[in-house]
């Protein structure tokens, strides 16, 4: 008889070790298929890790401390994950310190999860032709229903039916897939462009770190790396951080490759994602463009894997498991022998350290295209205010009105979308928070509704205060509709349109609102940081920036370092052809070395700078760290849980342990956090397992999130 281990998916345990169960008969079973068996009284799905012959059950049997019961249902006919993943998910098991179950659930789509909540693929029903006289008629052996049905009458149908001249089948409905295309390139690469080519040709270091400026020629350096992939019959994996610039990628290597091209991305239906996890599967796609999930798709020869904007924290997965996509990435390079870029014109300082230390092979594009770097201006909100300008500063307010005057677009980046983030009583100065989290509510005009931008909680703005009964409130700070009100008061002619969260609700509204910015149906832009990276629009040659120092607010180690970020990589988007850009930049803190060096756009300045503090703070790259969140409904449960943990992390003196400290409610839950750190990685991981390994908590009661290289600590 067949012993089958099987990892299970539990909604409370946090189990991380295969079951084992019975298999009678002789149907087929092997590692990475699904199964449903019974735990507990309770029918849940689970992945197959090995299955083995055992003569002996009887003696099986006392090796274990539960009793061996039958699979219920093979679900699957053949393996789900190829070996190179099902180990890639033991690895991130190990990596993230996650349950073995969450890294298979996190590699499939929907319909292919091994969940008992998953639901099934949408089909689509075929005829199949039997008679070969009948195949001749049709020119066919089968075809979709709906296509045979405009061949033929409903009467002839159900006659060669009965007649069993044909039958139907109800297949898994299928994306299709163009033809593989190589088109020429569209213009004669500069010399850093060519040199840095043969750079990373030559080079033995299978991770590369293409730094260069915005508008510096990266994206040609992906498809002439991209092309030679695909001539050899290789496949070409793309990565972009947002959804948003998805479309662009598309429009840009299907323009160059035709239709082999896959596409993954959160906003695809359940339905969506499968056919297109298929047609890789198929292999029936030759490139894949998509967002963090897509380094998941089962590839069978990749040739080469680039993470664009390599910097952005979009990449880090903030749920179980919270891995990193450029950790994932490289580990899939080393197996399947191809290199991985990591392109950023603001690389990760971790990413550059390594750069540095030729962990990572360092390639630099340091100078643009069509024009230098657009021309900078620091604007002092403090004087601004004091002259009447709260919003938009005279000399951005000017720079507009000239762009609109020579038919030129206008890029306005604001990193807080509603109309104000704060309302507070006028009365008594009493602010609305969130019922279920430790948040302020932001007052969204379009809906004359509060809402919680971490829960989504929403209630009507005509409320009274609660403290004094007062219905008068003031709004303070700025967010994106109140912006795109106040820039249509200056400018009444200027045809506006807003990109946020808000207005990026419904399917491929990012490709619409994008394309029609494009075509120059609109002369203003007014987003969040989804549009300061990765967009090339020829007619932009103003970019704003609003408060520019408000990530400095954040207590958090990186919150220069993403300021940084987002200053440069908005400036990047003016000036990116022939017409000569520039870049407003407003801010209060005009004198912090983050907001200066990002002005003058000079990475080398900061990343020296900034790698003082992370040394004097023991922070990564110095460091390698983990976050423990305690959270729950029972606030002593939490502490007590987070003051043992910390006790026990404490008596290791190779440890730095910091916490545990008590953080903002969120989503009616308590939460406690404990920071570990470490120069030895393998040893923080090798500890910290122990520790987990022995943790008995409900889930219910205490829920113990592990964030292994926590990107925000907020």
């Amino acid at each position: 008889m067949r012993v089958v281990s099987v990892y299970i998916e539990h909604p409370v345990m946090q189990l991380n070790s295969p079951f084992h169960y019975l298999l009678k008969g002789e149907d087929y079973l092997a590692r990475g298929m699904r199964v449903k068996v019974d735990f507990n009284g309770r029918p849940l799905v689970g992945f197959v890790d090995s299955v083995e012959e055992v003569e002996d059950i009887e003696a099986y049997q006392k090796t274990l401390d539960y009793q061996l019961k039958e699979i219920q249902e093979i679900i699957d006919t053949e393996p789900l994950l190829n070996e190179e993943l099902y180990q890639l998910g033991l690895w991130m098991s190990y990596q993230t310190v996650s349950p073995v179950i969450s890294c298979f659930q996190a590699m499939l789509p929907a319909a292919l999860k091994p969940s008992s909540s998953h639901k099934p693929a949408a089909k689509e029903r075929w005829v199949v032709i039997d008679d070969q006289q009948l195949k001749k008629e049709f020119e066919a052996d089968e075809m979709l229903l709906k296509d045979f049905l405009q061949k033929c009458t409903t009467y002839r149908y159900s006659k060669y039916r009965k007649a069993a001249l044909l039958h139907t089948e109800d297949r898994v409905k299928q994306a299709q897939s163009g033809q593989l295309r190589i088109n020429p390139t569209p213009y004669e690469l500069t010399e850093k462009q060519k040199k840095a080519l043969d750079d990373i040709e030559v080079s033995d270091n299978n991770v590369v770190l293409l730094h260069g400026l915005t508008g510096s020629g990266k994206t040609e350096i992906y498809m002439q790396l991209a092309q030679k992939a695909l001539i050899q019959g290789r496949q070409v994996l793309i990565l972009v951080p947002e959804i948003s610039l998805t479309s662009m990628m598309i429009e840009r290597f299907r323009s160059r490759f035709g239709d082999s091209i896959a596409v993954y991305h959160s906003g695809l239906s359940n339905t969506e994602k499968y056919q297109q996890h298929q047609l890789v599967r198929q292999n029936r796609a030759s490139l894949v463009v998509g967002t963090r999930s897509a380094v998941f798709m089962p590839f069978a020869d990749l040739g080469l894997i680039v993470l664009d904007e390599e910097h952005d924290n979009s990449y880090k997965q903030d749920s179980t498991p919270r891995y990193h996509t450029r950790d994932i990435a490289i580990k899939r390079s080393q197996y399947h022998h191809c290199k991985v870029i990591l392109g950023s014109a603001t690389p990760t300082l971790e990413s550059y350290a390594r750069a540095v230390k030729n962990v990572y092979q360092l390639i630099t594009l340091d100078e643009r295209i069509f024009q230098q770097l657009p021309t900078s201006h620091l604007v002092d909100m403090n004087r601004q205010v004091r002259q009447g300008n709260f919003i938009i500063s005279q000399p951005l307010a000017q720079a507009i009105g000239k762009r609109l005057e020579n038919h030129q677009q206008v890029i306005l980046l604001l990193n807080r979308r509603g109309y104000t983030p704060i309302m507070k009583c006028a009365a008594c100065g009493e602010v609305l928070t969130c019922p279920h989290c430790d948040v302020t509510l932001s007052y969204h005009k379009d809906e004359d509704k509060l809402v919680c931008h971490c829960c989504g909680y929403s209630q009507s703005a005509d409320v009274a205060c609660p403290k004094c009964g007062s219905r008068k409130w003031r709004n303070y700070g700025i967010g994106t509709q109140r912006l795109v009100e106040e820039t249509n008061r200056l400018y009444p002619e200027a045809r506006i349109v807003r990109m946020d969260a808000d207005s990026t609700t419904q399917k491929d509204s990012h490709r619409r609102i994008l394309e029609a910015f494009r075509a120059h149906e609109y002369d203003i832009l007014v987003g969040t940081q989804m549009i300061a990276k990765g967009l090339d629009f020829p007619d932009v040659t103003l970019v704003g920036v609003f408060n520019a120092d408000g990530p400095l607010n954040r207590m958090d180690y990186r919150s220069v370092e993403m300021t940084f970020d987002l200053i440069v990589q908005a400036s990047g988007r003016s000036g990116r052809k022939e017409t000569e850009g520039e870049v407003y930049v407003q801010a209060y803190d005009v004198s912090h070395y983050g907001i200066r060096l990002a002005v003058r756009q000079n990475y080398i300045a900061f990343f020296n700078n900034e790698m003082q503090y992370r040394h004097s703070g023991f922070y990564p790259p110095y460091s390698y760290m983990i976050a423990l969140m305690f959270a729950g409904k029972d606030p002593q449960l939490l502490e007590d849980a987070a003051f043992k943990a910390a006790e026990h992390f404490r008596l290791d003196d190779r440890l730095r342990t910091l916490g545990p400290s008590k953080l903002l409610k969120r989503k009616d839950e308590s939460r406690y956090r404990l920071v570990l750190k470490c120069a030895d990685r393998s040893y923080l991981l090798e500890e910290l397992w122990k520790w987990y390994d022995q943790q008995t908590y409900n889930r219910h009661q205490v829920a113990i999130q592990v964030d292994v290289d926590p990107y925000i600590l907020d």
